[in-house]
């Protein structure tokens, strides 16, 4: 999750354009293809991140984590790279003259030179500030230019431009946009802009401020983000939309919405997993590798599947053979009648470094490869469900009317069948709401469960919690300032001072 750090808000209403719909693009979607690839230079972070409708491909990165896709910035364009964020809101990118694209590999994914654009206007000089939890930012100016993305130009979008940057490569935020960085640094809803989804939908591209996404399986190179549209051969099953939640001021800047059960099922057995912290607020967010939960829930599930904490790496590890299990955990929403979604284990084991896989040197699972698990531990709200749950779902993001709608994924799906929103506030096609959501705040009691899915998940190795082995165990080459660390998430945690309540 990308995002700033910042003083309270007081949060205002989203930006909306009531300009006319033009029919500029076929079928009024924006299709934007992402794409699983590696992030050259990237600091090490350790977790503590019927009108037109465009489809974009995207990359996925799996050797880093994060989702890319490229676009074309300027005239003449100048082709970047970006990583796709939905827990962030502005599009920036590094400046060419930025010192770490002169460092090492540079800015490989693209750097913007603003001297070469026809088109480009500084609007904010100074004004793009945007620090991330783990000591990284980028400052820089404000600017306008033309912005090409899936088929589809944006003639004057706002962007930021990295001067001063310790990040070698931009990001697409598509999230709300009160939560730009601006906004926190002025502490000033007049300094909102509109953002991507606002200005395709101003600039008659799209028809309401609204997008889907389908990341596809793990193994999979690319997935899509669609703007303005839903592509219903992209999942299974029914489409839900379910409510997102505000902050405790009542303003929306975060995907929040209401995780209500998790089950663990395997073929010898099922457990219902509890937690002090249900419901749950979790933050659906594309721009985090791995998905973070309480810790009473995160070390049930690592009981469950036998992955343990190492204290030297500071992240869940598990034995990489654990990958072909057949076990899989059921997140449910939005109350007893709400969607579900199966994460699959091979969907949760993650490759730890970019060579060879270390092994453990001692303990049960000694000369076995070590990788990291997907699901760690938080001691906060709100939690995140990352790249490692948003694989497995099918995700409609309605910034209008503040609806989430969730689907199994069809993995790997050929078929395409695009649907467009209808118009500015229409609700997302073909999808049903939720019934009683207001039971949502039902607290179930916290038990500890009968781990009788254990044994599916395990061949007897770990032990679900803190494991000596897993720090001894592990190689002493793998000391995290030494280590190049694969997939381990970028959570740069924002929302200021923001409370999230559900009750």
């Amino acid at each position: 999750m990308k995002g700033y750090t910042s003083s309270a808000l007081l949060l205002g209403p989203v930006l909306l354009s009531q300009l006319a719909l033009a029919q500029q693009a076929p079928n009024g979607v924006v299709q934007w293809g992402i794409q699983k690839r590696p992030v050259p230079n990237a600091p090490h972070r350790l977790l503590r991140r019927a009108g037109s409708t465009y489809p974009v491909i995207l990359q996925n990165a799996q050797a880093r984590g994060g989702y890319f896709a490229t676009c074309e910035m300027g005239t003449p364009g100048q082709k970047v790279t970006l990583q796709l964020d939905t827990g962030s809101s502005d599009v920036w990118v590094p400046e060419s003259s930025a010192s770490v694209c002169h460092q090492d590999a540079g800015c490989d994914l693209g750097s913007f030179d603003p001297s070469k654009s026809q088109t480009y206007t500084v609007v904010g000089e100074g004004e793009f500030d945007i620090s991330y939890v783990d000591g990284s930012s980028s400052k820089g100016d404000y600017f306008t230019d033309v912005f090409k993305i899936g088929g589809a130009t944006v003639t004057n979008l706002t962007m930021g431009l990295g001067a001063k940057t310790d990040i070698a490569y931009g990001l697409v935020g598509v999230g709300y946009a009160i939560n730009e960085a601006i906004v926190g640094n002025s502490h000033s809803l007049n300094s909102q802009y509109p953002n991507l989804p606002v200005s395709m939908v101003d600039d008659g591209l799209i028809n309401t401020i609204a997008y889907s996404l389908w990341l596809n399986d793990l193994d999979s190179s690319q997935g899509q983000i669609l703007f303005g549209g839903i592509d219903t051969k992209k999942y299974k099953g029914d489409l839900t939309r379910i409510r997102i939640y505000p902050s405790s001021n009542g303003y929306y800047f975060s995907f929040i919405v209401a995780l209500t059960s998790l089950q663990a099922i395997s073929p010898s057995g099922n457990d219902t997993l509890t937690s002090e912290e249900f419901p749950i607020p979790v933050v659906l967010d594309s721009g985090t590798t791995l998905s973070y939960l309480p810790q009473d829930l995160a070390e049930q599930i690592w009981h469950e599947v036998g992955a343990d904490y190492s204290s030297r790496l500071e992240l869940a590890v598990i034995p990489c053979s654990k990958k072909t299990s057949n076990g899989y955990f059921s997140f449910g929403f939005a109350g007893p009648d709400g969607p579900r979604i199966s994460v699959r284990m091979d969907e949760l084991v993650l490759d730890l470094t970019s060579g060879s896989p270390p092994k453990y040197t001692s303990g049960p699972n000694k000369g076995q490869d070590v990788c990291e698990f997907g699901i760690q531990n938080s001691t906060s709200a709100p939690y995140l469900l990352g790249d490692t749950f948003l694989r497995s779902a099918y995700v409609v993001y309605d910034l209008v009317n503040n609806e989430i709608a969730l689907a199994e994924t069809d993995f790997n799906s050929t078929e395409s069948n695009i649907v467009a929103f209808a118009s500015m506030s229409a609700t997302i096609p073909s999808a049903t709401q939720a019934p009683n959501q207001a039971e949502v705040t039902n607290r179930p009691a916290a038990t500890s469960p009968a781990f009788s899915a254990s044994t599916g998940f395990n061949d007897g190795s770990g032990n679900g919690g803190e494991d000596e082995n897993a720090s001894s165990g592990m190689p002493s080459a793998l000391g995290v300032a030494q280590m190049s660390v694969m997939g381990i998430a970028m959570v740069f945690t924002m929302i200021g001072s923001g409370v999230f309540v559900l009750l």
